[in-house]
């Protein structure tokens, strides 16, 4: 029984460490460069995955599963009334990152933090997480319409926010 739980733990490890930077990744896209909310959220998914990692043989796909529970985990931040409050409408400068591509990166989250909660999770899982129309509203617990109704919205916004052309932005 121990060795099978031992078992059970260090797969768990290995996975926590091979996602991690994926789901930070995508948490900074849903939180528009906040990277202090988006470690928290990466780490109450992690923590929710090891609760019940035991039942994951049933799931199928793990990494899927964990990027639900973080799209979710934003969502439920977004709704709480202490979560509006922001301390700077300065973004950093995420370690790591070239600097030719600082300008477009700010843009895009500067962009992306003007989008309503719903609609900025809808981008990211669609277009940053490669998602179908379907997998997007079961993940959202919406309907197929509504998905694509809110990547319209927020396709048109982004683009009335960042112009059609970012060739301004783009390394030469």
């Amino acid at each position: 029984m121990w060795q099978k739980r031992q078992g059970r733990e260090d797969e768990y490890a290995e996975f926590a460490t091979a996602r991690a930077g994926h789901l930070y990744r995508s948490a900074c896209l849903l939180t528009a460069g906040d990277t202090h909310l988006a470690e928290d959220l990466v780490q109450e998914t992690l923590g929710r995955l090891y609760v019940r990692w035991g039942r994951m043989v049933r799931v199928g796909n793990p990494a899927g599963y964990a990027q639900t529970v973080l799209t979710r985990a934003f969502l439920a931040h977004q709704r709480r009334l202490s979560s509006r409050e922001r301390a700077t409408d300065r973004f950093p400068d995420l370690p790591g990152a070239a600097d030719g591509d600082a300008p477009l990166r700010l843009t895009l989250l500067d962009a992306l933090s003007r989008l309503p909660a719903k609609d900025r999770a809808v981008v990211v899982l669609r277009y940053w997480e490669d998602r179908s129309v379907e997998e997007t509203a079961d993940v959202l617990n919406v309907s197929s319409a509504a998905v694509r109704t809110r990547c319209v919205r927020a396709l048109g916004k982004l683009r009335g926010l960042l112009g059609e052309d970012l060739s301004e932005y783009a390394r030469p």
